[in-house]
């Protein structure tokens, strides 16, 4: 099985008291060129959020972002005029399309923690969206769940030609992994996997071409990206 091991160890740190964070790919303050995104994914921060603390107002343009929130609840506000809640289990996708303005913040004292993914949109500066769903994948295991891509399969539309699924894998469990698109690149938020001859556990991210099947070494939850081999 030709892929590549991204090994949570070689991940960013970005410490800022309030927020801790690990940033997979180049992003902010922490810079690496070996880690610059994988075809048109650009951003996964695995991020933890103090009480009462968060992202100030702040701008975005013709990325697809989309929040994963594990642990916690975040507040969302947007220029377009969305307000509210995003809860554990709960996924959000904000279009940027031709700009918007948004923040996020923890107003409650539980420390929050969620991903960020950001995807290059292939639609340049179209009409911003906000979707919103609850998907919590550790209440229906051992499957994929198609968060966002561009089909109607999809929970939510994606402005590329690129679905992220996702799914909590029970101990000895199995899953297959085959891209539409050409590159497969899976994220294991937490647990350990196997997926051919690589041990792939909690923070790793394996890309690859294959087909393969992904075998659980302990409960563990992940996203997997199926993105374009052209990009």
């Amino acid at each position: 099985m030709n892929a590549y091991l991204h090994r949570s160890e070689d991940r960013g740190h970005v410490n800022l008291g309030w927020l801790n964070s690990k940033h997979s790919f180049s992003f902010g303050s922490w810079y690496n060129p070996k880690y610059m995104g994988v075809s048109t994914l650009r951003v996964i921060n695995d991020d933890h959020i103090a009480g009462q603390q968060g992202f100030g107002t702040h701008p975005h343009d013709n990325m697809e972002i989309l929040t994963c929130v594990l642990k916690g609840t975040i507040s969302h506000q947007d220029s377009m005029g969305n307000k509210g809640d995003i809860k554990a289990g709960e996924w959000q996708l904000m279009s940027a399309g031709s700009g918007i303005q948004h923040s996020e913040m923890n107003q409650y004292d539980e420390q929050v923690h969620l991903l960020q993914i950001w995807i290059h949109s292939d639609e340049p500066d179209a009409t911003p969206t906000y979707q919103q769903i609850s998907c919590d994948v550790q209440q229906a295991p051992n499957q994929w769940h198609v968060i966002a891509g561009p089909n109607d399969n999809a929970q939510m539309h994606l402005r590329q030609q690129a679905e992220v699924k996702s799914a909590f894998l029970q101990q000895d469990h199995r899953l297959n992994v085959q891209s539409v698109h050409g590159l497969n690149y899976v994220h294991v938020i937490n647990g350990a996997v196997e997926i051919g001859e690589h041990l792939v556990k909690a923070g790793d991210a394996l890309l690859f071409r294959d087909v393969a099947e992904i075998k659980a070494l302990n409960d563990a939850q992940m996203i997997w990206f199926d993105l374009t081999d052209n990009a």
